[in-house]
């Protein structure tokens, strides 16, 4: 049965908070006061006012509780019904426009229920707004329902005062099952959601997250909504306990329901048609619109959700795209795109710079007894068109998934490779370095248009958008070891020997073959393990090509890191650079952290520091990330350079400065590879015939998908080619 609570209608826009509420020596009006910060003065209405808004066939329970501005004209005040204290500025003879919309200024036709209202609104046709704090230039339009609760949160996994534990919102992301569970906040950074999915075992560090949350925000009941500057919304139904920052532009939403719209002149977010949000955060840029549900969710600033798209117990990083499709329980870092009907992404956590295909369905298939899995994917995650992935699968940065039914949990440990499912001879395939020898232009595209997309005005987090960054070359440096191994065992079988060769024996053959690019390995047929749940056969192919490619990678990492480093710190000469570089060099572990890579160790002394109350809350956290990311760029130079000296010998402090100079020309060579590497990739689609046939000439191909000749990334690489060589001669000459 419906509890209908009856009241006396005097009471209505009173009482809004309960008396226990209250603090002592206040009214329920204190919250409201100081939330109003608009700088309006306010006074009662004159005996001629009340006259000409009662001729105005408006009405107020008591007309001593409507405050105006002295630049108040009764006269565009109509058909209003007024309940309990309403506060309203200045209302002048003018006419706001907005995308042709064009209202006079004034309150009209509207239920108006305890709110205060900035200089020159349009209220139009809201048939009930209680409890809300607008700002000036507002247009609020054919609105159904806009009202405020005394307990609301406006999308925060806070608790009132004497609620219980149970009226809390978890936002259930990478997992199913609720265990990696995290509290949406306002201004929730990817790597804050990071940090607390991971470390579930650490108690004290769990509730300290808590507490954080619950300490960013006040307990006490009676805050009113609010709708900033210049806001407009129109034709919208219900919007309850929603705060909405300014300039924002909200259209035939159906329902907003606790949560919170950051926007900005400078960062404006849209909400349009048929939208249902619920129990949410969306942060500020955002554009949502045609029929996305999403409940339970943050959306960091910058990013997209369109055409029908559910996002049900996820955060989505910023400047990310989601059209169509479905994500469940994710958490995803930023530039993340996903645009298909028919892809689902669940019980995930993506690591940013990612793309999925049509069809693709990431984590639908559980392989124990409960919904408890989970995929772990790396920066640049591409699954292809209608590939099918069971829990629980995690893949090393950049791995492309080819086109096929995945029958079993992946770890692919090797970083740029493209899998492939063969089922004709029941194997899996991987082919380390893909990415350079086929694709490079999508490689160095992405890479440039991440960060070229990046729209963040406050860059709190340090996002690392290059292919070469020390979480790949970790992953190249391990997989070079991989290759020796798996060669190894190979060579060894293909010997006929029947004894059991040990892994270090395997790696030193391996080694050997490899460096010196013996034929016999292309003949040999080299398998992996631990790569993929089956007994079935992983097949590595391209081996020798791949271990030379991540050699040079690595040292072409290296060497770009000493360019930029004597940049940064105007290096003059050889030794002055050699004096910079410490005798002792760490190969260190990194976590990537909502898309901002950061040493291991210095993630411990956080988490540390969080549990020892060194760290008191989270704009202390976001500080970690804005002072590692100062460090960062000194810290991902002395990382390239302890990976060179393991990988190669090759200790820079030591070199000689031919040896460094030999880096140098070297890294033109491969910068040069790189810019052809990336015309080939993109020329082989105009030459390929099947691509040409639906043209009936090459100038009219040249109309459709651009000239290969004008393609502006193209020439920009070429360009920055040029200019790298320049740059490297002067640098020999000046450092001599």
């Amino acid at each position: 049965m419906n509890h209908i609570k009856k009241s006396p209608v005097q009471t209505l826009g009173y009482n809004f908070i309960g008396d226990t509420h209250i603090p002592k020596g206040k009214d329920e009006y204190y919250l409201r006061n100081q939330q109003n910060n608009s700088g309006i003065q306010y006074r009662r209405l004159t005996a001629y006012e009340i006259e000409a808004l009662v001729r105005n066939r408006n009405t107020s329970d008591d007309w001593n509780k409507i405050l105006v501005n002295d630049a108040f004209n009764p006269e565009l005040v109509q058909n209003c019904k007024f309940f309990g204290l309403v506060r309203i500025g200045k209302l002048e003879p003018y006419y706001l426009e907005f995308h042709n919309l064009r209202r006079p200024v004034g309150l009209y036709n509207s239920t108006i229920i305890s709110c205060d209202f900035g200089n020159n609104v349009v209220v139009d046709n809201v048939n009930y707004i209680s409890h809300y704090i607008v700002g000036s230039d507002v247009i609020l339009v054919n609105v159904n329902e806009i009202a405020t609760t005394e307990y609301a949160k406006f999308g925060n996994g806070i608790l009132k005062e004497d609620e219980p534990e149970s009226k809390r919102v978890w936002m259930e992301i990478c997992n199913e099952n609720a265990g990696r569970s995290i509290i949406p906040f306002d201004g929730m950074l990817p790597g804050d959601a990071y940090l607390w999915t991971r470390f579930r075992d650490n108690n004290a560090l769990q509730e300290k997250f808590v507490q954080f949350t619950d300490r960013h925000f006040s307990n006490k009941r009676g805050f009113y909504g609010s709708i900033g500057d210049r806001t407009v919304v129109k034709n919208c139904r219900i919007l309850k306990d929603v705060n909405i920052g300014s300039d924002a532009y909200l259209k035939g939403a159906n329902k907003i329901k606790n949560v919170t719209i950051n926007s900005t002149p400078d960062a404006v977010t849209q909400i349009g048609e048929g939208c249902e949000l619920v129990n949410g955060i969306i942060e500020h840029g955002c554009r949502i619109f045609y029929g996305v549900k999403a409940v339970r969710f943050v959306l960091a600033s910058h990013s997209q959700l369109k055409y029908g798209a559910r996002l049900i117990n996820s955060y989505l990083g910023n400047n990310s795209t989601i059209s169509c499709c479905e994500v469940l329980n994710s958490l995803i870092f930023p530039a993340h795109e996903q645009h298909h009907n028919n892809s689902f992404l669940c019980a995930a956590l993506v690591s940013g710079q990612s793309n999925m295909a049509a069809g693709a369905t990431i984590g639908s298939n559980h392989n124990s007894r409960s919904p408890d899995g989970e995929i772990i994917a790396g920066r640049g995650f591409w699954p292809g068109l209608c590939v099918s992935l069971k829990h629980n699968s995690k893949f090393a940065c950049y791995t492309i998934l080819a086109k096929g039914d995945y029958p079993a949990e992946l770890n692919i440990t090797i970083p740029f490779s493209l899998v492939s499912n063969d089922v004709s001879k029941d194997q899996l395939i991987v082919m380390p370095g893909y990415w350079f020898m086929y694709n490079m232009y999508a490689l160095a595209r992405n890479s440039w248009k991440y960060t070229d997309r990046d729209k963040r005005i406050v860059r709190t987090q340090n996002i690392e958008y290059h292919f070469l960054a020390p979480d790949t070359i970790n992953e190249m440096k391990d997989s070079l070891t991989s290759f020796e191994l798996f060669t190894g065992r190979a060579l060894h079988k293909q010997s006929g020997k029947k004894s059991k060769i040990s892994d270090a024996a395997a790696i030193e053959l391996g080694k050997q073959a490899l460096l010196s690019k013996d034929p016999q390995v292309e003949q040999v047929e080299i398998l992996a393990d631990g790569f993929e749940n089956t007994n079935r056969n992983v097949k590595l192919v391209k081996v020798t090509q791949a271990y030379h490619l991540f050699l040079q990678l690595i040292r072409f990492h290296a060497t770009s890191t000493c360019i930029e480093f004597i940049k940064r710190h105007k290096i003059k000469s050889w030794q002055d650079l050699k004096a910079a570089i410490p005798t002792t060099l760490k190969v260190n572990e990194w976590d990537n952290i909502g898309g901002q890579l950061v040493p291991k160790e210095a993630v411990q002394q956080l988490t540390t520091s969080i549990v020892n109350g060194r760290v008191k809350n989270w704009n202390m956290v976001h500080e970690f990330y804005q002072k590692q990311a100062t460090l960062y760029e000194d810290q991902k130079w002395l990382h390239a350079l302890a990976i060179l000296k393991e990988v190669t010998g090759l200790h820079l402090k030591k070199a000689d400065y031919n040896q460094f100079c030999e880096l140098l020309s070297e890294s033109v060579e491969v910068k040069t590879w790189m810019a052809e590497g990336i015309y080939e990739s993109r020329a082989k689609d105009y030459q390929n015939e099947f691509r040409k046939m639906v043209y009936g000439s090459t100038e009219e191909m040249n109309i459709v998908v651009g000239d290969l000749k004008k393609n502006s990334f193209i020439n920009q690489e070429k360009a920055a080619l040029e200019s790298y060589k320049k740059q490297i001669q002067l640098l020999i000459k000046k450092l001599k």
